[in-house]
């Protein structure tokens, strides 16, 4: 009898938890960023006949009731820390700690993904760019600093080589040597500001606008942060630190925002409040800015096809140029480029990371 009462009450109460629990998840209002993961939560799917027949809506269902479900951060922790601690996983959502940093696994080579870049490049320059001099650069990502026989990487070299056989006027500038582990943010997948000089060195040798910079600067450290890798592995790690480099040519740059119409500096200071800090360079990802040159001493301007890699480098170009102008197509579709920029004689650079190579799809 004693029995039979036990789990009367045992059950009673776990119904009771899972009732309150159902009516806190309705009660509950709607999160729209996750800081940890640097991403946007799925809302409610539209209710539509098509969405219901074909699938879409409940699929779509389960991806907002996974993201909006309550204390999911504290869940998502939990479910970290078991797999890390308890199982002895050496990687948690794919990232791991290698030599002190924080490095999420890229794996395999997406080779389509590799071609289609090579292959919107050459439309780029078969709309825009016909007898413009054009340059190439890729940024290689984390893993290609690692020796671990315990994480496999993409085939880097192959990667290089779908970009020279598949773009067809286009210079590429190799800087993969330029670089190591260290020169990225620990808990980020970008890399440090301060530590770009050799990169710096090969392209504007490469494009010959080397002797009109100076590379004199002033390094100021910014603010302390915690990158997009920092919380989702329940190790603790230093904190990184962002920091730029500035001279009086950078202070005095103007910045203009096509997207919200706004003048700006280099360095916008107003995001050290912002989820991502990096967005400090250059006020972060956007599709279409120009830098123009106070100071110049050159009558020279350069177009820049681009991820978010170059929002902390392309300010160290500025000395070189009388205008620069940033394009990131995954912000712009390429056939609307052309209402805001007039091509003529300018320079052009595609830089992107190996990450942008191997996910394009989220191009335009």
């Amino acid at each position: 009898m004693l029995d039979k009462t036990k789990n009367i009450v045992v059950t009673i109460t776990f119904g009771t938890l899972l009732i309150l629990f159902f009516l806190a998840n309705i009660l509950k209002k709607d999160t729209q960023i996750s800081i940890t993961e640097r991403r946007k939560l799925a809302s409610f799917p539209q209710i539509t006949i098509k969405s219901v027949l074909d699938g879409s809506f409940s699929n779509k269902f389960e991806k907002y009731t996974t993201d909006q479900i309550i204390k999911r951060e504290e869940f998502r922790k939990l479910k970290s820390s078991i797999e890390v601690n308890l199982f002895r996983k050496k990687d948690n959502n794919k990232i791991y700690m290698y030599k002190n940093s924080l490095i999420k696994i890229e794996y395999p080579l997406n080779e389509k993904s590799v071609l289609n870049v090579a292959n919107k490049i050459n439309e780029i320059q078969k709309s825009y760019l016909k007898d413009m001099k054009c340059y190439y650069s890729i940024i290689p990502d984390k893993n290609y600093f690692t020796d671990s026989k315990e994480y496999i990487t993409m085939d880097y070299k192959k990667l290089e080589e779908i970009m020279k056989k598949n773009i067809v006027n286009a210079e590429y500038i190799n800087i993969f040597d330029c670089l190591e582990l260290e020169d990225y943010y620990i808990t980020d997948i970008h890399w440090k500001q301060e530590n770009l000089q050799k990169v710096v060195d090969k392209i504007s040798e490469k494009m010959n606008f080397k002797n009109r910079l100076t590379n004199n600067y002033e390094k100021e450290q910014i603010t302390e942060f915690d990158g997009l890798y920092a919380g989702q592995i329940p190790i603790k790690v230093e904190k990184d630190k962002i920091c730029t480099l500035t001279n009086e040519t950078i202070k005095n740059a103007k910045v203009y925002n096509y997207e919200n119409r706004k003048e700006t500096k280099i360095y916008d200071l107003e995001k050290i409040n912002s989820n991502d800090k990096y967005d400090i360079y250059l006020s972060g990802s956007t599709p279409l800015i120009t830098i123009t040159n106070q100071n110049a001493k050159t009558d020279k301007e350069l177009i820049v096809f681009r991820d978010s890699f170059a929002s902390s480098l392309i300010p160290l170009f500025t000395e070189g140029y009388s205008k620069i102008t940033l394009i990131d197509i995954r912000y712009i579709r390429t056939k609307d480029i052309e209402k805001y920029i007039q091509f003529k004689d300018q320079e052009v650079l595609f830089l992107y990371s190996t990450l942008i190579l191997n996910n394009s799809s989220i191009f335009k």
